[in-house]
């Protein structure tokens, strides 16, 4: 049995054990999602071929699309930051928040590993944006 390494609290702080573990995660995570847009892709170009003449399997097929568009930019946007994360590993800024320089945390790097700021500055950016939103 293959014991899967995760980082914990009693190692020091983005020591090489926790930027080689994030850096694996991180590439994983990209060539998952670069993968899957190169099938969608495949998908569309065969649906592109296969056109129907009713009107409303034409619309289904036009609302299908635009939902397929949304996801795929959502998706290259997520590639950039998981880009962005790779690029903080290797010059030793991963891990530490953009605003504060704090450690963000193992277990919400863990969870959000394209997290650029500890949980209390992002519950901050948040505050802020409602209450902008709502002006």
């Amino acid at each position: 049995m293959v014991k899967i390494y995760i980082p914990n609290e009693k190692e020091k702080y983005m020591c090489e054990k926790h930027k080689k573990y994030f850096k694996k995660r991180l590439t994983e995570w990209k060539s998952e999602i670069v993968e899957s847009n190169a099938k969608s892709m495949y998908l569309n170009e065969i649906d592109r071929e296969i056109s129907s003449a009713d009107i409303v399997d034409q619309a289904s097929s036009q609302t299908e699309k635009t939902v397929e568009m949304r996801t795929l930019n959502r998706q290259i946007k997520l590639l950039s930051k998981i880009d962005r994360a790779i690029k903080k590993i290797n010059d030793d800024t991963y891990g530490y928040c953009e605003e504060t320089g704090e450690a963000i945390g193992l277990k919400r790097l863990i969870a959000r590993p394209i997290a650029t700021l500890s949980i209390e500055a992002q519950e901050k950016h948040e505050k802020n944006e409602k209450i902008f939103a709502n002006l």
